[in-house]
């Protein structure tokens, strides 16, 4: 039988992949055509693989290129984003609610996702073959672990339902959740409901919380802060209230901050991501790298041409003394028309395009307390972590006084200006059940111009599953294709 080979590189663990079933057939090539049992007897060979499932992030489908990329589909397929019509037509499809399994718009996380996990369970492999031992070991293990959570995590949101999406949701179909590296599998299936799936992602990140020793001076790599703020987001989409406060308040307790307002501008502009006030895990993304993540939104050449504007709603639901507004957009012209570009990525004083990917901040695990204690009838204390985010994104602020369901109504209000264009707003529709409407307005400045073609998705629509990609099915017929695609 043809044995895997290595190559571990201080960079990253480079492969070449072909697609067999929902995982990818990983054959580890190595300039000098080491073999991976012999490469992983060196402890950091571990530390070279787990860096090597991070950088798989990278990829496309995941947050890289302009189709897919998990940076802009959250948005794009809601009412955050319209598509312009001076654009490309990137991405168009998916704007449409035209999904199929055979678009890489809404099928790349899948392919991308599962080789993510692949890597994190070659790590495993090896675990306990004796090279590592105590703490070195003990990390390695959690990070691949909380890593290999996360990312079945993302693929469970977005190709099956959320547990809150309807009553039925969480005893639906669920997905393949990989536990072993095993890259010539093509036997696998979806045999676990919603439900079951959550209670692995769970099970992981706790291992992951109660063994993680690292500290966070390293933001892209997973630290206890930011496996606790996990936990915090998985639970507010298992609509486990109590456990989104309980894990959401130990990650602020280790990382309190939801970044000061006067360094709120620079963790998006500052180049290579020499600023993380509030920021829990973050994808790395050096200029030499040259993963121009931002090109999902918009190119220079040489003024500012967007696929995608903001939509003019949102745009005016930013006030001028929102320190959120000049951070995140850009008002410019491009073919004698302005816009209001979406400028959160396009780096400031680097390579255009070059920033780090914000997977996880505070800010979201403030509002994820917030929204729980609502929910658990604990309105105060929803209401005193709402204004803690305020007063720190507007310049002038006195504290709120909301309650009853405006004070919900806020605090959702205030998610979707912070999270916007961070992959959020389309699997927060999905988990509160609620449909796509779009407001009708067109892609210039002003709200007129070309409106989107399509303005509603409804609640019950099947869309909210995206399909599985028909290659995959076609490597392994075991995989259930999700319902109408």
């Amino acid at each position: 039988m043809k044995k895997n080979i290595i190559k571990i590189s201080l960079a990253a663990l480079t492969v070449f992949v072909s697609l067999t079933s929902c995982e990818r057939n990983l054959d580890q090539i190595s300039s000098i055509n080491e073999d991976q049992d012999q490469a992983m007897t060196r402890a950091e060979s571990f530390r070279q693989a787990m860096d090597g499932a991070y950088t798989a992030l990278k990829g496309g489908g995941y947050y890289s290129g302009d189709t897919g990329s998990q940076l802009i589909m959250g948005d794009l397929t809601t009412d955050n984003l319209i598509r312009t019509a001076s654009g490309r037509n990137t991405n168009f499809a998916a704007s449409n609610f035209e999904f199929s399994s055979d678009n890489s718009q809404t099928t790349g996380l899948y392919n991308a996702a599962y080789l993510t996990i692949s890597r994190t369970n070659f790590v495993l492999k090896y675990i306990n073959n004796g090279v590592l031992s105590g703490t070195q070991k003990t990390n390695i293990e959690a990070e691949a672990r909380a890593l290999r959570a996360i990312v079945h995590f993302d693929i469970v949101r977005a190709y099956s339902q959320i547990p809150t999406q309807s009553a039925g949701a969480k005893s639906s179909i669920g997905i393949y959740y990989s536990e072993t590296y095993s890259p010539l599998n093509n036997t696998s299936s979806r045999n676990l409901t919603v439900e079951q799936v959550y209670d692995k992602i769970i099970a992981d990140l706790l291992f992951a919380a109660d063994n993680i020793t690292q500290n966070d001076a390293d933001k892209g790599r997973l630290s206890k802060a930011a496996i606790y703020g996990l936990l915090s987001r998985v639970n507010l989409y298992k609509g486990d209230y109590a456990n989104t406060i309980k894990y959401g308040e130990l990650a602020l307790g280790l990382s309190p901050s939801v970044t000061q307002r006067s360094n709120f501008y620079a963790i998006w502009k500052e180049k290579e991501g020499n600023v993380t006030d509030g920021v829990l895990f973050q994808v790395s993304n050096a200029a030499a790298e040259q993963n121009t993540v931002g090109a999902a939104y918009n190119q220079a050449v040489p003024s500012l041409r967007s696929e995608f504007v903001v939509d003019y709603d949102l745009y005016t639901a930013y006030t001028d003394n929102d320190v959120r507004k000049s951070a995140y957009f850009t008002t410019s012209i491009y073919s004698k028309q302005k816009y209001n570009h979406v400028t959160k990525y396009a780096g400031n004083g680097g390579p255009s395009n070059i920033v780090p990917i914000k997977y996880l901040r505070s800010a979201e695990v403030l509002l994820n307390i917030a929204e729980a204690y609502y929910r658990s009838g604990d309105q105060a204390s929803a209401l005193t972590l709402l204004n803690k985010l305020r007063v720190e994104r507007y310049t002038t602020f006195t504290p709120g006084t909301e309650a009853g369901q405006v004070l919900l109504d806020t605090i959702l209000k205030e998610r979707r200006l912070e999270l916007a264009f961070e992959n959020d707003r389309w699997y927060t529709l999905k988990r509160l059940g609620l449909p796509v409407q779009r407001s009708g307005k067109g892609d210039l400045f002003d709200g007129t111009g070309s409106p989107a073609v399509k303005q509603t998705l409804d609640a019950g629509n099947t869309k909210w599953q995206w399909p599985i990609p028909i290659t995959a099915i076609q490597a392994n017929p075991n995989i259930k294709q999700n319902e109408n695609y």
